[in-house]
């Protein structure tokens, strides 16, 4: 069947009709809506309703900035000079008393754990396998990750092992959201390539690239490097050979809290899984488990979606990446399996006198308030000329099917700080497929080998003044924001294609719009 051309007319009507699904006043449920029953808040009175439907509502004057543009995170945005601490400042808008605790936090999020035993018990319980030694080794900043430049530098990037289901019960547990995926055998969910002295690291992963011209309307050229990933040195034998490698970079904790706040009724209402508009946009929801009770919840954390709070996005990482045990996941040997026996045999750092885990209460508590509070800086340039066309273009080639610019957080937020607030991530936070080009093979929970979350986009403009670097994408293989573009595929296809037929000057201003996020 023919897709229905992207024009603007479409992209705006689209997305002002799900901005009003998302602000209606009956009752929420997870479960898909039917086609004449759109998801609806519960959060707004009528009032807020109109005020909501004003504010959201997709702009069509690229003359002037929209009212509140400058402050992308809402009243939480910070306004601190430019530099490279920039992605490190808290919500403006959190009480002195929760400072304290964000920086009590922030000191956790850097902590460095060391092996068991050791004197400093507080701070034991690293590992035994594991790929970095605190938070920040990979959140540099509190920003993104990026491939390995040497052969010690894969801290923030690490690969995520798993295989498909074998069997009737396994596909059914995946279907329940009772598992996402299945880990290899003997190496577990993550190839960790450090150990505790005593212990061999799993192997290490490694990367090739072959370059792949790609030529514009314009005439110019631009080269892609398509990465190729193996692993070496296997320190307990072969992987099994239905288990895939999945590159994963660290990602920006900006904004983290008030994508949390935003209401599920708001996501739900942009998904559109069998495409019944005709536009090739087929987002879907993501689901999954909430750590602690078990509850079927909207995944909105992660690469795939697969986590639904920022506190499961922290547990996550405690086990899989330094192997540090939570109240959440209370796993003291970490990513561990049966066959590595030798790792199971390893003394861990649970003190009974302190909790039953490593890191017992109140350090996940703080560690997640640190997390959803890391504020958005303010755009730079809004009034720019050249910035505002490149959002008239970023709007009418289609990009804002899936990077929906704005949301109003709910009124019922758990934080006050982030309770309706006007946000700019710049995210649908759905799935979508992105081609072949960008598919990894393996399904995380609803995602499938070929999508990925549509990745927020504030703040991508400040990455190279932050990190360091412009590497982009779940494996960073764009070395800049155009690679980045022409790496979309799937249902991106059109908007990329759009962006390669525009003249050298409207990529220029796009990117320049991009940058200023």
């Amino acid at each position: 069947m023919a897709r229905t051309p992207i024009t603007m007319s479409r992209i705006i009507a689209r997305s002002f009709r799900r901005s009003l699904f998302a602000t209606g006043l009956s009752l929420l449920v997870l479960a898909p809506a039917a086609a004449d029953e759109p998801p609806v808040r519960t959060d707004l009175t009528p009032k807020d309703f109109k005020r909501v439907e004003k504010v959201t509502a997709p702009t069509t004057d690229f003359s002037a900035p929209e009212p509140f543009e400058l402050m992308q995170g809402g009243a939480a945005t910070s306004t601190k000079p430019v530099n490279g601490d920039s992605f490190s400042h808290f919500s403006s808008n959190i009480t002195f008393a929760e400072e304290e605790e964000f920086k009590l936090g922030n000191a956790l999020f850097r902590k460095f754990w060391v092996s068991s035993p050791s004197s400093t018990q507080a701070s034991d319980g690293l590992g035994p396998l594991f790929n970095a030694r605190a938070c920040q080794s990979c959140h540099l900043k509190d920003g993104r990750g990026h491939p390995p430049e040497s052969a010690a530098d894969s801290t923030s990037m690490f690969l995520r092992l798993a295989r498909p289901a074998r069997t009737e019960t396994e596909r059914q547990a995946i279907a329940e959201l009772k598992a996402v995926n299945f880990p290899d055998p003997t190496y577990g969910g993550q190839l960790q390539d450090l150990a505790v002295p005593g212990l061999a690291a799993e192997g290490r992963m490694v990367i090739s690239y072959t370059e792949e011209p790609v030529t514009l309307a314009s005439g110019e050229t631009v080269s892609l490097r398509r990465p190729h990933y193996s692993v070496a040195d296997l320190a307990y034998g072969p992987l099994a050979p239905d288990t895939t490698l999945s590159p994963r970079i660290a990602t920006p904790m900006i904004g983290m809290g008030l994508i949390q706040a935003i209401a599920d009724a708001d996501i739900l209402a942009r998904a559109d899984p069998e495409d019944r508009d005709g536009d090739g946009i087929s987002g879907r929801a993501a689901r999954g488990r909430d750590h602690r009770t078990g509850e079927l919840k909207l995944g909105r954390f992660g690469w795939k979606a697969q986590n639904t709070s920022v506190r499961d996005q922290s547990s996550s990482a405690f086990k899989g990446d330094i192997g540090i045990s939570t109240p959440d996941s209370p796993h003291p040997f970490g990513d561990c399996t049966a066959a590595e026996a030798k790792c199971l045999a390893m003394p861990t750092g649970v003190q009974k006198r302190l909790g039953d885990t490593e890191a017992p209460d109140p350090v996940l508590d703080l560690v997640t308030f640190y997390s959803e509070n890391l504020a958005p800086p303010a755009r730079r340039g809004i009034d720019d000329p050249a910035v505002l066309k490149g959002k008239s273009i970023f709007y009418g080639s289609g990009c804002v099917a899936c990077h929906a610019p704005k949301f109003v957080t709910s009124r019922k937020a758990e934080n006050k700080a982030h309770r309706f607030q006007l946000i700019w991530p710049y995210s649908d936070f759905l799935l979508h497929d992105m081609g072949e080009g960008l598919a990894d093979g393996q399904q995380v929970g609803d995602a499938s080998g070929r999508e990925w979350r549509t990745q927020p986009l504030w703040g991508i403009g400040l990455t190279e003044r932050v990190n360091g670097h412009t590497f982009f994408l779940h494996d960073g293989r764009a070395r800049n924001l155009t690679e980045a573009i022409l790496w979309h595929g799937g249902e991106a296809q059109a908007a990329r294609d759009t962006f390669a037929d525009l003249a050298a000057d409207d990529r220029k201003a796009l990117i320049a719009f991009l940058e200023s996020l």
